[in-house]
């Protein structure tokens, strides 16, 4: 993962909400990869003029998609089913932070997408570290490390296409928000 700090580090209790409660958080991390790939899918849809990020987001929905795939197959090895799905309540309320206006829309786009990413990787590597060794655990592994992937892919995305203290500028900007946004969350089974 580049140079990355998130401002907020999640606690131990989310962690331990998380176990209490693992089907639930099964149910929510499906529903997030489904709407990461729709984002992807968004992305490409909106900026097809944009050949590099086309191809990035036509790869990134196709590899959120192969998750919500392996989630599914877990939670039916579980005995459960997945269920419709709700608003999340983080995502929603980071995307107000999004600016109007065609290059600076595009731009938060790019990062308010790479900080979301960045906060999946840290919360499923807490989860990994957390589980017994065995499937579950390696899963969450290997989903961290491609949400620092992502993480990192979104970023040189903003970089290619705008200036680079322009990007550290409002990286740092939207860092600070969504630490706001993150810490007023309910702590549960989920993702946010």
């Amino acid at each position: 993962m580049r140079d990355f700090k998130l401002a907020y580090q999640t606690p131990p209790s989310w962690v331990a909400a998380v176990l209490a409660d693992f089907d639930a958080f099964l149910l929510d991390h499906a529903a997030a990869e489904k709407k990461a790939a729709g984002m992807a899918i968004s992305m490409l849809s909106h900026y097809p003029d944009r050949i590099e990020l086309v191809a990035a987001m036509a790869d990134l929905a196709v590899e959120e998609m192969t998750h919500y795939r392996e989630v599914v197959k877990i939670i039916h090895s579980r005995g459960q089913i997945t269920a419709s799905d709700e608003k999340d309540a983080y995502v929603n309320e980071f995307r107000k932070a999004l600016r109007k206006g065609s290059d600076l829309y595009f731009l938060d786009r790019l990062l308010v997408g790479a900080i979301i990413e960045a906060r999946g990787a840290e919360r499923f590597g807490l989860v990994a570290s957390a589980l017994e060794p065995g499937t579950l655990k390696n899963f969450y592994t290997s989903i961290s490390r491609s949400e620092e992937r992502h993480l990192d892919l979104l970023f040189d995305l903003a970089y290619q296409y705008f200036e680079q203290s322009i990007v550290d500028h409002r990286r740092r900007e939207l860092i600070a928000i969504e630490a706001e946004i993150i810490a007023r969350q309910t702590i549960r089974a989920a993702l946010h």
